[in-house]
């Protein structure tokens, strides 16, 4: 019986090392919108315009798209332990954070060290991707969801370190500076938690290299490719909901009166319940099916990002509505990855989940940058449909793919 199976004794290390990997990558995923979560202060003290706030995301967007291109091509998760590369990646991100504070107004310097962050946080998702690969088969789905989980928390830890009293702050306003460097003391304990805590499981395939001919083979299976265009369209939502939703429900408070740091925790909260949403998720995949959980994923936040800007309520009930969205937004993450290592040649899976990757953070370059642009002109409701074009088109891109007997190759039969 295999190491990793349901009844044997090797269960206890097997969700150990997992539980250890989820937590520190919780920690490190401080670090993707450290910056993003400061927006109204940096706004403050900078008149930032809302190309240069869009530019704070993005920029991280970039980095890790091209980082994990060029971890890829030099193969590099198969030449360091996976526990050290995420390790020491970490340990980069944190320092180039925490440098921020120190170039203060120059917007280049700033752009170009969340660019250099972002390419550090391509050494920490995806090798952590590997890592779950490695303890995780019949459950593959929940062991990807844990970690999709942990990523969703520590993203939206520093709106929740942007509602704590760090050291005074003046007029309710929380010094930026300190919320960057707390962001960057916990990437450092998450990256030594995982370095000291954490090994390689059973399953551990064997390495291979980048392979530029299967890259576009890849995209050229019809299995494969739908299970791609529903993560495209999963992305094209996913991180412009995360970049905006928290400073639209700021604004949404401030003009009821409510307060600033209630509206942070909201801004958490809305972005941390998806990880919630992936371990559900992940668990019911494995069982019901990865299209049926995708599918419902992708229906219910599509339909809260067309009415999330436009509903007339009261921030309570907004919140409620965004965090449904914070639920589901993310809750299928997951899966398309794991659909991508069941239907890919399992010689080149490594390059298959590269290329899913890459286009999807490079896809959501533009829903970032679009929001803000179309809020100046037509308002927050239209902003948010504009995302729900992602859904739509993975709905209907999971949907041929479940009609395919490839589909069985899914989550043991599960389609």
């Amino acid at each position: 019986m295999s190491a990793v199976s349901g009844s044997n004794p090797a269960l206890g290390p097997k969700w150990r090392h997992l539980g250890v990997l989820a937590a520190g990558e919780l920690c490190i995923m401080a670090l993707w919108f450290s910056a993003s979560a400061v927006v109204p202060q940096l706004v403050l003290e900078y008149d930032l315009t809302s190309r240069s706030q869009a530019g704070l995301t993005m920029s991280v967007q970039l980095g890790f798209a091209l980082g994990a291109l060029t971890a890829a091509v030099t193969n590099l998760p198969d030449r360091m332990p996976v526990s050290r590369l995420i390790g020491i990646s970490a340990l980069l991100g944190a320092l180039l954070n925490g440098l921020i504070p120190f170039v203060g107004s120059q917007l280049e310097s700033v752009l170009l060290l969340r660019f250099a962050t972002g390419m550090t946080l391509a050494g920490v998702y995806p090798p952590a991707m590997k890592f779950v690969a490695s303890w995780c088969r019949e459950d593959r789905g929940l062991g990807i969801g844990l970690l999709v989980g942990a990523l969703s928390v520590g993203s939206g830890l520093p709106h929740l370190l942007n509602a704590l009293p760090l050291t005074g702050g003046q007029a309710g306003i929380p010094p930026w500076r300190n919320v960057l460097f707390a962001a960057s003391a916990s990437a450092t304990f998450g990256a030594l938690l995982v370095w000291a805590g954490t090994r390689m499981g059973p399953l551990l395939p064997v390495a291979q290299r980048f392979h530029w001919r299967y890259a576009a083979a890849s995209l050229r299976d019809r299995a494969l490719r739908l299970a791609n265009f529903g993560y495209f369209g999963h992305m094209w939502e996913l991180y412009a909901m995360w970049a905006w939703v928290p400073l639209f429900l700021r604004l949404r408070y401030a003009d009821a009166g409510m307060s600033a740091s209630s509206a942070r925790l909201a801004g958490f909260a809305v972005i941390a319940i998806g990880g919630l949403g992936s371990l559900l998720a992940g668990a019911l995949a494995d069982r019901c099916g990865r299209t049926r959980v995708t599918v419902w994923s992708l229906f219910v936040s599509g339909t809260c990002a067309l009415v999330a800007g436009h509903l007339p309520v009261p921030p309570w009930v907004l919140t409620c509505v965004c965090l449904l969205w914070g639920f589901a937004v993310v809750a299928d993450s997951a899966q398309f990855s794991a659909a991508v290592s069941e239907l890919g040649d399992p010689r080149y899976v490594g390059t298959a989940l590269t290329v899913q990757t890459s286009i999807g953070f490079l896809l959501t370059l533009a829903t970032i940058w679009w929001v803000p642009w179309i809020v100046e002109r037509a308002g927050w409701g239209w902003a948010f449909s504009l995302l729900a074009v992602g859904p739509l088109f993975g709905i209907v891109s999971m949907l041929r793919l479940r009609a395919l007997p490839e589909a069985l190759r899914m989550a043991s039969g599960n389609r």
